[in-house]
């Protein structure tokens, strides 16, 4: 039985409205609202329009303000509302903060859970259970280059684990020179509007530039040429590509379109490797 006054988290799958489960379908039609968060990922395979004449309803697309603000609660008090997450709804902090909005509000929540990136990437033969912390890779500027995510891949790998890697997307990007223009000719402000970058998202060939930049500095040994990897793009669509072998090997490789995403191997067993090599690039 499903009850007004709710927030449903619901999982999209990877990347087509087709991947939604039965259950997730029959809550999406009975919902009063539909939104689609369109900034931690995206749909590979399919469109907003698609999105729609799968399920039957209008869908307003959310960005990072209207999720992270909690403004996609406000219609929660009077009415059923869902919001669509690429993947699987709790893959990100931003929706576990959402249910302790709702928590706080009054408001109910219901998750139905999805297939995300973080468990397709057992496909390449690295066991899920031997992974250790998630990284997050972001677009680099001249004046910011972060790479406090080494030290964590350091803890995995004396642990003699695997590391995913997760690689940045720009979908409603800001730029330093909006920011700084005069309240006039702010990006918030209706009557001046400005023009958005055009969405990016960082190839595998672009973190592993990144990733041997930073083992050149620090030395550690963890993500060097010789390292072990896996690349992904596409995961769970018709033209899916896995590939594996040495970091610097994944360099020369063409990945296409995106999304991609990128596994550091930890110690690799003989069952691991078996089917890791699957995939070797030669």
């Amino acid at each position: 039985r499903w009850f007004a006054r709710m927030l449903y988290l619901v999982g999209l799958g990877l990347g087509h409205p087709k991947d939604l489960t039965c259950r997730a379908l029959e809550v999406l039609k009975s919902c009063d609202k539909v939104y689609l968060e369109a900034y931690t990922s995206i749909m590979i395979e399919a469109s907003t329009d698609d999105l729609e004449a799968f399920i039957g309803k209008s869908v307003e697309v959310a960005d990072r303000e209207a999720v992270e603000s909690g403004s996609v609660l406000t219609d929660c008090k009077e009415m059923k509302v869902a919001l669509i997450v690429v993947g699987d709804p709790l893959s990100a902090t931003t929706h576990s903060d959402l249910i302790v909005r709702c928590h706080e509000q009054g408001i109910g929540h219901k998750v139905l859970h999805n297939t995300s990136i973080m468990t397709a990437v057992a496909q390449c033969g690295l066991q899920l259970y031997r992974y250790g912390e998630t990284i997050s890779l972001c677009f680099w500027t001249e004046t910011w280059r972060p790479d406090s995510w080494y030290q964590k891949m350091v803890r995995n790998s004396k642990a003699g684990l695997h590391t995913l890697c997760l690689l940045d997307i720009k979908v409603k990007e800001v730029t330093d020179d909006q920011i700084w223009k005069p309240k006039s000719r702010s990006i918030f402000d209706d009557a001046a509007p400005v023009e958005t970058p055009k969405p990016r998202f960082m190839t595998i060939a672009q973190a592993v530039e990144q990733l041997l930049e930073v083992e050149e500095n620090h030395k550690e040994g963890v993500c060097g040429p010789e390292a072990l990897a896996a690349g992904f793009a596409r995961m769970g669509s018709e033209d899916q590509l896995i590939v594996t072998g040495k970091l610097k090997d994944l360099l020369d490789v063409d990945f296409g379109e995106p999304l991609h995403s990128l596994v550091i191997a930890g110690r690799v067993d003989e069952p691991e490797m078996e089917h890791f090599q699957i995939f070797m690039k030669h």
